[in-house]
């Protein structure tokens, strides 16, 4: 009798018997269980019938769409769960073919455990005052909060929850509207109940952003796939108004007088846009003109070239001015060389001139989430950098410079919780000039109750509410009352900490991680580097674990490294950092992961064709052939990274290809000789601006010394450098050798990666 395994071996061919088939790599090789993620794989001899094997500890095969036998595409289950406490996991990839068996080849991928990384971005708050609703971005969850009874009740929503807004329909009763990342649903959730009844409305994916007009009921939804704000009329089954283009990477909004104000994250302007048409009246950022009242660049107003993300956007009516919290102006070249310029704390645009009249610096902290008593004249500010909640008078701040230097009139500890564990011992904190133990618990977002006698605060790090009597404020008498617990933030105790140090300022410089590489992404441009020292764009963290050595020139070769030697001149070494935090820090970072790409189809194949963000139209896969052969894109960014430093047989060498050095700015303070720039990562080039390690594609300067956005498609740009390139200057791949359609195809493949 044939034993069960030999017949087994006689009916299943061997991997052996396929020759030629095997699987090379996987792209991205980092990746998030948050939502469901596409992967392209890269190999040869793909068919159509193979699965992608996902090896401990999800032992399950996942289909994959072929589309030729080099390149497989597929998306990962939405449910890949993990223990909480394990941050990450890598796991081995292997192919099966159509009857189950194992083909050669595989590919190791890291899979992020962000489904049990609780993080609080947003809250609001109901029109009696007794319940806030929290948003948690990566566990899908809203949380309602009874400040009464202290119940909190957790109400699932949507795919990557990332706004959250206060609407009150025509016939009276009251939702809190949800907006998500990664699924196209609005989600209307009743206040009474709370989360008693919930709805969900088809709604923009990639959602950021939203504010309700309580004049009309018109909700503003801005996205950052397209970059666009959207208006809606939610009573209508969320049917869309305008459509209007925006900045790159729209997110605070607020409604002022008449008008939207949107804030980008990548450009540092402010733009109002029309509320009946979307149309944009004006743009603004701080200039030259612009005073810098408080904190170190205030000597250094006169070099002002833009400005920095609008980290939220509040409008004062009385006064008519709308308030910008930022790291504040962005200096660029000067002649003392001050290089790398934060500056925490609040902007001022005033509304009759769209002038952006003032900074108040606050000399440390990175000041976040706004909100304005307008009777009063006050404005709360969470200062997420140090743990405070800075209350500013605004009839002083928009007065004159003069008045602006006393316009801080307290500052309020939000200290963590009871037991709640510290990056350094305890008494390493408040001292030196250094910020306190507060900085753990991370001021996220702001709200006033409608009496305006409480201020509710919510904090990231620690996962509570707290709850502040503001009352006396006018006074500098604001007291916390108590601190509500919302939700466990200690399952992964070492990226927890790891967060912290991302996003503090332990040395009350304002120089954090999280100034220049907001949310682990980018920032614009900044002067800076000692050595060559010109303007520079804020490259992304996200996948650059995949991808060293760092710096131009290269001055780190690991995340380690870089925490390390970053992490301590930030703080000015006051103190240096510790292994455990340099351990801590390099976790978080590693784990920030590129977002999936909104280009892709459901089964994360490339689309037939795809709209390009100037209107034109280009067929992404004829855009891969072209990238692999006739652009002659692969030799500097092959596959599945899309850099040569992806792999350590090729990484570190800086390549010419003549593309700008820095933008023309004071260039005779610049230190403008080129040795070449390393290759940047191709991967989520749809969301990144500007482009080239110089910014050229993207900004512009002008002849007083500032940027402005010259596009908002940077990927064109640096195509349209290269096919414009003189014969006798290195050239960018063979596009001078692309037809338009060729180039547009080309585009349409970039933008899907």
């Amino acid at each position: 009798m044939i034993a069960t395994a030999s017949l087994l071996a006689l009916r299943r061919p061997s991997a052996s018997a396929r020759p030629g088939v095997r699987l090379g790599d996987v792209g991205p090789r980092l990746t998030s269980n948050q939502t469901s993620q596409p992967l392209a794989l890269y190999g040869d001899g793909l068919e159509r019938g193979m699965q992608l094997h996902l090896g401990t500890p999800f032992n399950r095969n996942v289909p994959i769409a072929v589309l030729d036998s080099r390149h497989g595409f597929l998306r990962l289950p939405a449910d890949l769960d993990l223990p909480p406490s394990q941050a990450q996991v890598t796991l081995k990839l292997t192919l099966t073919d159509t009857e189950g068996n194992g083909l050669p080849g595989s590919a190791n991928l890291t899979i992020v455990n962000d489904r049990h990384f609780t993080d609080l971005i947003a809250l609001a708050v109901s029109r009696d005052g007794n319940l806030a609703f929290a948003i948690s971005s990566t566990t899908d969850a809203a949380y309602a909060v009874n400040l009464e009874s202290k119940k909190v009740t957790k109400i699932p929503v949507g795919d990557g929850p990332s706004a959250i807004a206060r609407w009150e329909d025509p016939a009276g009763r009251e939702w809190m509207v949800v907006t998500h990342e990664f699924a196209p649903e609005i989600h209307l959730v009743s206040v009474e109940g709370p989360g008693k009844e919930q709805r969900v409305l088809a709604g923009p994916s990639y959602a950021t952003g939203i504010v309700i007009d309580p004049a009309t009921g018109l909700a503003y939804i801005a996205e950052h796939a397209h970059d666009s704000v959207v208006s809606v009329t939610l009573t209508e089954g969320a049917r869309v108004g305008w459509r209007a283009a925006v900045d790159p990477n729209p997110r605070a909004m607020a409604i002022a007088g008449s008008a939207l104000a949107v804030g980008s994250l990548q450009t540092g302007q402010v733009q109002a846009l029309e509320l009946s048409s979307g149309k944009v009246i004006w743009s603004s950022a701080p200039g030259p003109e612009t005073s810098i009242v408080g904190g170190r660049t205030e000597p250094f107003a006169r070099y002002i070239m833009g400005g920095k993300a609008a980290r939220d956007l509040a409008w004062s009516s009385r006064l008519r001015v709308l308030l910008v919290p930022s790291i504040g102006p962005n200096i660029g070249p000067n002649p003392d060389k001050w290089e790398v310029s934060p500056n925490g704390g609040i902007g001022v645009i005033d509304l009759s001139t769209a002038r952006f009249t003032r900074h108040l610096g606050f000399g440390g902290g990175l000041t976040e989430g706004l909100a304005v008593d307008d009777e009063q004249a006050l404005a709360y500010a969470a200062d997420i950098g140090v743990g405070q909640v800075k209350i500013v008078d605004l009839s002083k701040l928009a007065l004159s410079n003069a008045a602006a230097r006393r316009a801080l009139i307290q500052k309020i500890s939000i200290l963590p919780p009871e037991g709640f564990p510290s990056v350094r011992p305890t008494n390493d904190y408040g001292i030196s000039g250094r910020a306190g133990i507060e900085l753990h618990s991370g001021p996220k977002a702001v709200a006033l109750t409608p009496d305006r006698r409480t201020l509710l605060v919510l904090n990231r790090f620690t996962g509570t509410l707290a709850v502040v009597d503001v009352h006396s404020a006018k006074d500098g008498h604001a007291v916390v009352r108590e601190q509500i617990p919302i939700a466990d933030t200690l399952t992964q105790p070492t990226r927890r900490m790891g967060q912290i140090l991302y996003f503090t300022d332990v040395g009350q410089t304002s120089m954090t991680c999280d100034a220049c590489h907001l949310e682990g992404h980018t920032e614009g441009v900044f002067f800076e580097k000692t050595h060559p020292l010109r303007i520079y764009r804020a490259p992304t963290v996200r996948g650059s674990r995949e991808t060293p050595p760092y710096f131009t020139p290269v001055s780190t070769l690991t995340l380690a490294q870089t925490a390390r030697i970053v992490g301590d001149r930030n703080r000015f070494h006051n103190p240096t950092l510790t292994a455990a935090e340099v351990e801590a820090l390099s976790l978080y970072a590693e784990t920030m992961v590129t977002l999936p790409n909104p280009y892709l189809e459901r089964n994360g194949l490339l689309a037939d064709e795809i709209e390009l963000p100037d209107g034109s139209h280009g067929r992404p896969k004829p855009g891969l052939v072209l990238f692999e052969g006739k652009a002659q894109c692969a030799q500097c960014h092959p596959a599945p990274h899309f850099t040569t430093d992806q792999n350590p047989s090729t990484r570190g060498p800086y390549q010419n290809v003549g593309t700008p050095t820095a933008l023309p700015i004071r260039s005779e303070m610049q230190d403008l000789f080129n040795r070449g720039f390393g290759t940047p990562s191709l991967l989520g080039a749809w969301d990144i601006f500007p482009m080239l390690t110089s910014g050229t594609a993207g900004f512009s300067a002008s002849s007083q010394g500032t940027i402005s956005v010259a596009t908002r498609f940077p990927v064109r740009a640096v195509l349209e450098m290269a096919k414009e390139s003189p014969a006798d200057r290195p050239g960018h791949g063979n596009v001078q050798a692309l037809t338009t359609d060729e180039i547009n195809d080309l585009l349409a493949y970039v933008l899907s990666l």
